[in-house]
């Protein structure tokens, strides 16, 4: 499971997969979850349409 959700594989259709509940995801993967917090905001960011934060040399 930790594996799906680092390859950012959507939780919800993680524990549906494994036959778990969302209470069970949070209980066993809360620090993993909290550590995917930038992958959600660049996900955000590149639906919004927003510029890329890392600085380029021109």
């Amino acid at each position: 499971m930790s594996l799906w959700i680092k390859a950012g594989v959507d939780p919800v259709e993680v524990v549906r997969r494994a036959g778990h509940s969302i209470a069970v995801l949070w209980k066993f993967y809360a620090t993993l979850l909290r550590g995917q917090e930038h992958r959600a905001n660049q996900l955000i960011d590149d639906a919004l349409g927003a510029p890329d934060e890392t600085p380029t040399t021109e």
